[in-house]
């Protein structure tokens, strides 16, 4: 399987910040391995590790951008920055 980075769009990114910011309470479907998971919580930071992003969520979770399908209705654009 390929598990290479992709690197999200600029604007899904301030997207995901302004959640953030506004500490809005986020519906997040996203791949886990093979597995589609969901999860509802606030997102509190980010991090960049090995040169992959990541957003932490409230209870600890932390979800590889990449790896969302959707959150609360928006869907991410494959556009670059």
């Amino acid at each position: 399987m390929d598990d290479v980075y992709k690197t999200v769009s600029c604007q899904f990114y301030d997207e995901l910040e302004a959640l953030a910011v506004k500490k809005i309470k986020s519906k997040i479907f996203y791949m886990d391995n093979e597995n589609e998971k969901y999860i509802e919580d606030l997102i509190v930071d980010f991090k960049t590790k090995n040169k992959e992003e990541f957003l932490i969520l409230n209870n600890g979770t932390q979800i590889r951008l990449d790896k969302i399908i959707k959150i609360n209705e928006m869907i991410p654009l494959n556009i670059k920055c």
